[in-house]
């Protein structure tokens, strides 16, 4: 994918290059490899996801190689060191990470989510500009908190709020979870505008390492996902009252966080679910082979679960390009039909992703089953599980319905 460089444009990180508009472009050297770099951080990924899923650990060999391949600073702009990548680019990455490691694939895209909102939502903050340069710079690993207490995962709530003091904030948070937390170079949390806000009252703040001390309130044993380091932490936060981003939370929820998580996460499940479909595919030509030339009974079932990924693939692609259609215009983010979409791509993907993998197992029947063997699709089955959990699709349901009721059915196929 050739990537166009634009110096004017804040919101050029978020469109395709082929809706950028007719000026001139240049290709960059840096971007015009981005397939490479990608894989050759996922084959390292490939290499270390069973000890990371064992050990339930953060994959440092796979951040290195991320790191190394220069990936966490590409939707930073050109002018602030980046390679101005657009949403399409991040995706196609997390997909490349998933079929290697589900965590890492997870962390890289809920890093990329936070650059997201600070490309969109902070231009013409110093401050923020700053931190983007040191992340194209330094590749420093951003880890997002937007839960706490009770609410769990709605993220248009929150107890603890900013506290100003002249020029100065503070922010204490305990945190239901927050992924690769104690890695991470800097945290990027929502939080009420002030004490006496209400709770949808929200802002998102920057914290870089230095101004904050994490302390482990949870540990982090699951079935899977288990190398993103999910744990709970109380957060203390002290920094400057312009690491605030200027625009309400609602607004960056809404036209960045929603969209851009769903379509990285579903890009991510993908990706475990095409890498348990290889698997399968390998399979099913071995044991073909040990039946000169039979199908195994397992081949109906790699079928199925090659149409499913296919489906989720296009699912993913059509919310793309829809959301890469209307990225300049705040009113259509933000218009009931196109939520509704982008939070029904999550539930659908998720199911679809479960759907592929489980179909895999039963492909590879006891091979697949097997938690060793090249054949085993048992990290990416305990791994793909989360999707449906990962803000659970029976809240996003809930949450949808009200919409659903007020948008039509179009007439025609082709509307």
């Amino acid at each position: 994918m050739t990537l166009v460089e634009t110096h004017d444009d804040p919101q050029a990180a978020f469109r395709h290059p082929s809706a950028r508009g007719n000026a001139p472009a240049q290709v960059l050297p840096l971007t015009r490899d981005l397939k490479r770099r990608a894989q050759a951080a996922a084959a390292v990924a490939a290499s270390h996801a069973d000890a990371v899923d064992a050990e339930a650990r953060f994959p440092h060999e796979a951040l290195s190689a991320v790191r190394a391949q220069r990936l966490l600073g590409i939707l930073v702009p050109i002018e602030l060191g980046g390679e101005a990548a657009s949403i399409a680019d991040v995706v196609d990455v997390c997909y490349a990470l998933g079929r290697a490691c589900g965590s890492t694939a997870m962390i890289f895209a809920m890093h990329q989510i936070m650059v997201a909102c600070l490309v969109r939502h902070a231009h013409g903050s110093a401050w923020h500009a700053g931190l983007l340069r040191r992340i194209a710079a330094e590749q420093l690993l951003l880890a997002s908190s937007t839960t706490e207490g009770q609410g769990g995962g709605d993220l248009r709530k929150s107890d603890c709020a900013v506290v100003a003091d002249g020029a100065r904030i503070a922010l204490a948070k305990a945190a239901t979870v927050i992924s690769y937390g104690a890695q991470a170079d800097a945290i990027v949390t929502t939080a009420r505008r002030s004490p006496d806000a209400p709770a949808t009252d929200q802002v998102l703040v920057a914290f870089v390492k230095e101004d904050y001390r994490v302390d482990r309130l949870s540990g982090w044993d699951t079935l899977g996902m288990r190398g993103t380091c999910s744990t709970g932490f109380a957060l203390d936060a002290n920094g400057r009252a312009e690491q605030v981003l200027p625009e309400p939370y609602r607004t960056i929820h809404a036209q960045t966080v929603m969209p851009v998580a769903h379509l990285t996460w579903s890009a991510v499940w993908a990706g475990i679910a095409a890498g348990a479909v290889e698997r399968a595919r390998r399979f099913v030509r071995h044991a073909a082979r040990k039946q000169k030339g039979e199908l195994p009974p397992g081949a109906a079932h790699l079928t199925r679960a090659s149409a499913t990924l296919q489906m989720l693939q296009a699912g993913i692609t059509g919310a793309l390009r829809r959301y890469e259609s209307i990225t300049d215009a705040p009113s259509a983010l933000e218009a009931l039909e196109f939520q509704a979409a982008l939070n029904l791509l999550k539930v659908n993907s998720s199911e679809l992703a479960i759907a592929a993998v489980t179909g895999t197992l039963q492909a590879c029947g006891l091979a697949g089953y097997r938690n060793d063997g090249e054949f085993s699709v048992a990290r990416p089955l305990r791994d793909v599980l989360s999707s449906s959990i990962m803000i659970n699709n029976d809240r996003i349901l809930g949450n949808v319905a009200s919409a659903v009721l007020l948008v039509e059915v179009p007439a025609l196929l082709t509307e």
